[in-house]
């Protein structure tokens, strides 16, 4: 008895019928999807130029490092790459590995208040310019 895969019974029905997926018009919904994903792209985009000509992600970047210095986040990630390079062994870890770890506590462990104030900043930045 002959076996027959899957994956061979598809290529066979393929060759039989022709195409394997059919050109079809998309639907509205995909349309108003695909609209809606280019028209939040080019927001997006016009907010991030505005910011980076102001001037003002600079200044929100400074803001954020000024912030997580200043309530100890910073010094906590140091401890926790120490910590993670002494357990590994100093060798056996690379900056990547590192970053990869990191990362999530990082994320994490940034305080309310600090995302709080960026928000604020941000939200006040696009008003201000009246995007």
């Amino acid at each position: 008895m002959t076996k027959i895969s899957s994956s061979s019974l598809f290529c066979s029905c393929d060759t039989v019928f022709g195409k394997q997926s059919v050109n079809r018009p998309p639907t509205p919904e995909e349309d108003v999807a695909d609209d809606f994903e280019r028209d939040e792209l080019t927001i997006r985009e016009s907010i991030n130029i505005k910011f980076v000509e102001s001037g003002e992600k600079e200044n929100l970047m400074e803001l954020v490092r000024d912030r997580l210095v200043e309530c100890g986040w910073k010094d906590e990630m140091k401890i926790a790459c120490r910590e993670h390079v002494k357990k590994k062994g100093r060798k056996d870890v690379t900056v990547d590995e590192l970053i990869r770890v990191i990362t999530p506590k990082g994320r994490a462990s940034v305080p309310d208040s600090v995302k709080a104030e960026l928000l604020n900043r941000i939200q006040n930045f696009i008003v201000s310019t009246a995007l």
